[in-house]
């Protein structure tokens, strides 16, 4: 009974999860065994905010999400390993992968015409 009870928070948490995907500002990726979803919004948060993060199957069902929400998904294997080693859902990213995650956002934001290049 305990296992099943286990199984459906597991299920629900997953579920959520993948529905905060679209808000995502990028998804970082290994190619295919690593993703995280952060959601940025300048202003709103001190840092950026992990919405999503998974291996092997369920990384891909996040990057199949995002790209259907037009999400960017970068492919990054080291920040990507590094985040999911070191961050939590719901979790701001850790001050020793700002540089690195703020290169991303600005990429981002870049591509999306939110700033201008220098």
């Amino acid at each position: 009974m305990k296992a099943k009870i286990r199984q459906l928070r597991q299920a629900r948490s997953r579920r959520r999860m993948m529905a905060r995907v679209p808000e995502a500002t990028a998804v970082l990726m290994n190619p295919t065994h690593f993703a995280g979803a952060l959601k940025y919004k300048s202003g709103e948060h001190a840092a950026p905010i992990c919405v999503a993060k998974g291996v092997d199957a369920l990384a891909l069902r996040i990057r199949a999400v995002a790209e259907d929400h037009d999400v960017p998904v970068i492919e990054n294997p080291p920040l990507a390993r590094a985040l999911r080693a070191s961050v939590e859902i719901d979790e701001p990213v850790p001050p020793e992968h700002y540089k690195a995650v703020a290169q991303v956002i600005g990429y981002v934001f870049h591509l999306q015409g939110k700033i201008k290049a220098n």
